[in-house]
C-alpha cells in the first residue's frame, strides 16, 4: 500500500514494515505488481507533477499516470513543426546513433580490459559503422548502420559475460534468455525515466524525429534514450552478472507464456541495482564542469533539447558520449 500524508509519501510493506519517503525527494514512482494506492497520494502526485508507471510483476510496462501542469502548448506546436523538417530530423539521427554507437563501443572496450580478452576485430568494426553515419542520407540509412553495429555489440558482449548468462544476441517480445530479459526491463524502466522529462519539460512524448511512428508508443522518448541505453542499462546488466550479483536460478520459463521471467527477489536485486545507478554522479555530460547523477543528466539533456526545439539549431545539440 502506498498512501500520502503530512508531506510523506508511506510504503506499507507487507511484514507490516513502514518507510515515509519526503515528498521533496521523488521525482517517479514505479509500482511493479498488483499495489494499492490512496487518493491522498494521487492527488499529491498530479499537484507536484510526479508520474506513477505501472508494471505487471514480471516488468511488463502498463500505463502511466501524469500530470498535465508541465504541457506548454507552443513548444509542443514548434516540436511538431520541426517533427516535418527532414534536414533537422537527419541532424539530430546522426548525433543521437553516432554517440550510441560510441558508447557501446566504448563500453565492449572496458569490459574487455577487465576479462583480460581481445576483441579488438570486434571493436573495429563497430567504430565502421560510426564512421559511417556522417555520410548517411536518409533515417532509414542510419539506422541500418546502428542495427548492423547493435549485432556487432552484442556478439562481444556474450563473449565477455559469466557463462552461465551466455546468450546469442538481441531478442525481446518476449525475451529468450535472462540477459535479455533484464535488458528489456531496463530498457522499459529508462523509457519512462526519460518520458517523464519530456513532460516535465512541455515537451510530447509521442511527436519524435528518428523512430517511426507507432500506435501508443512514445517516440520521443525512445529517440532520446538511446544515449544512454549502454551507459545506463547495459552497464547495470553486466555488473549484476559479471560481479555474481544475481543468479541464473531467479530466471524460469513459465508454462502459461513465452518467454523467460525473473523471479521476485531477482526484480529487487535489479532495480536496487538500477535505482543506484540513476544515482551515481558522473562527469559525462561535456557541457556540465561538475559531476551529476545520470538522473539529473537526463534532465540536463532534455533541457538541451528543448533549446534545440525552442530555436531550431541542431548543432545546441550534445549527446552524452563515454569516452
Amino acid at each position: 500500500m502506498l498512501s500520502y500524508s503530512e508531506n510523506c509519501f508511506t510504503v506499507n510493506c507487507k511484514d507490516g514494515t513502514l518507510r515515509s519517503i519526503p515528498a521533496e525527494t521523488l521525482d517517479g514512482i514505479s509500482l511493479f505488481g498488483p499495489v494499492q494506492v490512496s487518493t491522498q497520494c494521487v492527488e499529491k502526485c498530479l499537484s507536484r507533477g510526479i508520474g506513477i508507471s505501472y508494471y505487471s510483476k514480471n516488468g511488463s510496462y502498463f500505463g502511466r499516470l501524469s500530470s498535465t501542469n508541465h504541457v506548454n502548448v507552443r513548444r509542443q506546436r514548434r516540436q511538431i513543426e520541426l517533427s516535418n523538417d527532414n534536414g533537422f530530423k537527419l541532424e539530430l539521427s546522426k548525433k543521437i546513433i553516432k554517440a550510441k554507437i560510441n558508447n557501446q563501443k566504448v563500453l565492449l572496450q572496458r569490459y574487455m580490459r577487465s576479462k583480460r580478452m581481445d576483441l579488438s576485430g570486434l571493436t573495429s568494426e563497430i567504430a565502421i559503422y560510426e564512421r559511417k553515419i556522417d555520410g548517411c542520407t536518409g533515417i532509414e540509412q542510419i539506422m541500418g548502420y546502428e542495427g548492423g553495429a547493435a549485432k556487432v555489440y552484442f556478439t562481444g558482449l556474450s563473449k565477455l559475460v559469466y557463462s552461465d548468462f551466455k546468450f546469442k544476441g538481441r531478442n525481446r517480445r518476449p525475451p529468450r534468455d535472462a540477459f535479455n530479459s533484464m535488458l528489456s526491463l531496463g530498457y522499459s524502466i529508462l523509457l519512462n525515466e526519460v518520458y517523464g522529462e519530456l513532460e516535465n519539460k512541455g515537451l510530447n512524448p509521442y511527436f519524435g524525429f528518428m523512430h517511426k511512428d507507432r500506435e501508443k508508443h512514445p517516440t520521443l522518448a525512445s529517440d532520446l534514450m538511446e544515449e544512454w541505453r549502454a551507459v545506463i542499462v547495459d552497464s547495470v546488466v553486466m555488473s549484476l552478472i559479471n560481479g555474481h550479483e544475481i543468479s541464473i536460478d531467479r530466471f524460469s520459463k513459465r508454462e502459461d507464456k513465452p518467454g523467460i521471467f525473473i523471479d521476485k527477489e531477482g526484480m529487487r536485486i535489479f532495480i536496487n541495482k538500477l535505482e543506484r545507478k540513476f544515482m551515481t554522479q558522473s562527469r559525462y555530460l561535456s557541457y556540465v564542469d561538475y559531476p551529476v547523477s545520470f538522473r539529473r543528466g537526463i534532465g540536463l539533456q532534455i533541457e538541451c533539447f528543448n533549446r534545440v526545439i525552442e530555436n531550431g539549431d541542431i548543432s545546441d545539440y550534445t549527446p552524452v558520449k563515454l569516452r
